[in-house]
C-alpha cells in the first residue's frame, strides 16, 4: 500500500475544508459573532495536520484502485469529525453524536438535521452548516484534483472512488481537466442561481443559502420551515428549475454548454427522469385537486416542487406532505427510492439503475423462450457489458439488504417502524426528510444518539454507493 500518497492526498483533502471555512469566519467576524474562534480553531487545527502531511514526498508511482478507496473513505470521515468542531466549539449544537451527524449530513447533501430552532444559530454557522452541502455535492476529492494537478497520479483512481453512478467515465482524457471542467460548470450554475435567486426578492444570505442546497441537492435552508418560510412563488420555480438540472448528469450539461445537444437528447436515463418527474407531479396534483380541493396552480406549485426536491433528493419543503392523502403520500415514498440520474449531485440509487435491471429483466425473460439467443443490454446506442450489469444486480442487494438491517436496528431502538424506514431510506439515499417522527416540518432529534450513528453510517455508506466502504472494511485492503 502506497502510504505517503495517501497521507499526501488526505492532508491535502484537510487544507482543501480549511480554506472553505474561511468565508464563515469573515461572516463571523463581520457579524460580531463569538463563533469566529471556532472557527479560527478548527482553521488552524486542520492547517497543522494538513499541511505536514500534504509535504510526504511521493516517490512509488505504482498506484492501485486501493489506494483510491481508502484515501475516499477515510477523507470523507475526517472531513466530518472535523466539519463538526465550529458546530462543537461555538456549542450550536450540543454533543459530539449531534455534531457529528450534521457534518455528515451536510457533506453527504444529506440535509437530516438534529436541530430544532435553525432561526437561533449564527449565521456563520449557517452559512458553514449550508457550505459543507456544496462542498459534499460535486465531491471533496474532485475538488482537490481540480485544485491539486500533482495527484494526477492517482487522479482516475480517486475520481472513480467518488463520483456516483455505475458508469465512471471522464469527460477529457485527463482527470485533472476532467475535474476542473466540471467545477467549473458547478460554479456557474452556481453563480447563476444566486443572481436568479436575488432578482426575485430574497437576501444575499438567503440566496446563497438557498444556492447551496439546490445545486448540491442537500437541502439545508437557514429557516425552520424550509422554503416555505420564503413565501415567494417565484424563488420557489427558479428552486425547482436547478434541482431539476442539477438531478441530471453534469457531463451532459458540459456537452450542450459547447452546443453539442446530441448526447442530452438522445440519454435514454435523462428521458426516464423526465418522465418520472412529469407522471409524479400530474399525479400528485390530481390527487391534491380532487381529494384536498386545492387549486389547480397551487396543486401544481406544490406536487412540483416536492416531487423533483424528493426525486433529486434535495429534501427542501414547501408543505408537510404526510398531510396530503395516502395515494400522494405512497408516490413521494416511492420518489424516495429512486434518485437523479448517475453522474449528478443527487443521491440514491440512480435511474440508470433502474434502465438496466429492467432492462435485464427482460433479457432473462426472452431467454426462456429463446435459450440460444444473444441478447444484450443496450442504452441508446450503446450496449452495457455484463460485468456492468451483474455490477448494477448487486448494488441493489447491498441496497436493500442494508435498508433492511439498519431498519431493523433503529426499531430496536424504540423507533416506529414508519418513521425507522423511512429514516433510514433517506439517509442512505440522501434525501433528509422522511415520514412520522423524522417528517418535512420533524428532525432527527427524537432518534437515539446510537440511532444517529447508524444513520450518519447510512449516509456516508449512500454517497459512496456502498462499494467504496465495503472494499475499505474489507481485510484484504489492509494486508501489505
Amino acid at each position: 500500500m502506497n502510504k505517503p500518497l495517501i497521507l499526501r492526498a488526505l492532508g491535502l483533502v484537510l487544507l482543501c475544508e480549511a480554506g472553505a471555512m474561511l468565508p464563515s469566519l469573515g461572516i463571523a467576524l463581520y457579524f460580531y459573532e463569538k463563533a469566529f474562534m471556532a472557527f479560527a480553531f478548527s482553521i488552524v487545527a486542520l492547517t497543522l495536520i494538513g499541511l505536514p502531511l500534504s509535504r510526504n514526498l511521493v516517490t512509488n508511482s505504482d498506484v492501485g484502485y486501493r489506494e483510491g478507496f481508502m484515501i475516499a473513505a477515510i477523507s470523507w470521515i475526517l472531513l466530518a469529525l472535523f466539519g463538526a468542531l465550529p458546530f462543537i466549539i461555538s456549542g450550536a449544537i450540543p454533543g459530539f453524536i449531534n455534531a457529528f451527524f450534521e457534518a455528515m449530513s451536510g457533506l453527504t447533501t444529506t440535509g437530516a438535521s438534529v436541530l430544532k430552532d435553525i432561526e437561533s444559530l449564527p449565521k456563520s454557522i449557517l452559512f458553514w452548516r449550508s457550505v459543507t452541502h456544496w462542498l459534499g455535492g460535486m465531491g471533496i476529492i474532485v475538488l482537490t484534483l481540480a485544485l491539486i494537478p500533482s495527484l494526477k497520479i492517482a487522479g482516475l483512481k480517486l475520481f472513480r472512488a467518488e463520483v456516483t453512478g455505475p458508469d465512471k467515465s471522464k469527460v477529457l482524457p485527463r482527470v485533472t481537466q476532467t475535474s476542473r471542467e466540471l467545477y467549473k460548470l458547478y460554479t456557474i450554475i452556481t453563480v447563476t442561481e444566486i443572481v436568479a435567486l436575488k432578482i426575485a426578492g430574497l437576501s444575499w444570505f438567503d440566496s446563497f443559502i438557498h444556492t447551496f442546497g439546490s445545486v448540491a441537492t442537500g437541502g439545508f435552508s437557514n429557516y425552520n420551515s424550509s422554503v416555505a418560510a420564503l413565501n415567494n412563488p417565484a424563488a420557489e420555480y427558479i428552486i425547482i428549475f436547478f434541482m431539476f438540472i442539477c438531478g441530471m448528469n453534469f457531463t451532459l450539461h458540459y456537452y450542450a454548454l459547447r452546443g453539442n445537444f446530441g448526447p442530452l437528447w438522445r440519454d435514454p436515463e435523462i428521458k426516464l427522469y423526465l418522465a418520472v418527474t412529469l407522471f409524479a407531479c400530474l399525479f400528485i396534483s390530481i390527487n391534491l385537486i380532487t381529494i384536498m380541493d386545492y387549486q389547480i396552480g397551487s396543486a401544481l406549485r406544490q406536487s412540483a416542487f416536492q416531487t423533483v426536491s424528493i426525486l433529486t433528493t434535495t429534501g427542501f419543503a414547501t408543505a408537510d406532505y404526510t398531510l396530503w392523502p395516502t395515494f400522494s403520500q405512497g408516490v413521494i415514498f416511492l420518489l424516495m427510492f429512486i434518485g437523479g440520474c448517475a453522474g449528478s449531485t443527487s443521491g440514491g440509487i440512480k435511474v440508470v439503475r433502474y434502465l438496466i435491471l429492467a432492462k435485464s429483466s427482460f433479457r432473462q425473460v426472452a431467454k426462456l423462450t429463446h435459450p440460444k439467443a444473444v441478447i444484450p443490454v443496450r442504452l441508446g446506442r450503446s450496449v452495457v457489458p455484463d460485468e456492468l450489469v451483474e455490477n448494477v444486480q448487486t448494488f441493489f442487494f447491498l441496497y436493500f439488504g442494508l435498508l433492511f438491517l439498519s431498519t431493523l436496528i433503529i426499531t430496536a431502538m424504540g423507533v416506529d417502524l414508519l418513521s425507522a424506514l423511512s429514516a433510514v431510506a433517506a439517509c442512505l439515499g440522501n434525501i433528509g426528510p422522511g415520514f412520522g417522527i423524522v417528517g418535512p416540518v420533524s428532525n432527527f432529534s427524537a432518534i437515539p444518539e446510537a440511532g444517529k450513528m447508524v444513520l450518519a453510517i447510512c449516509m456516508l455508506v449512500g454517497r459512496l454507493e456502498i462499494y467504496t466502504i465495503l472494499v475499505f472494511l474489507s481485510p484484504r485492503i489492509w494486508r501489505a
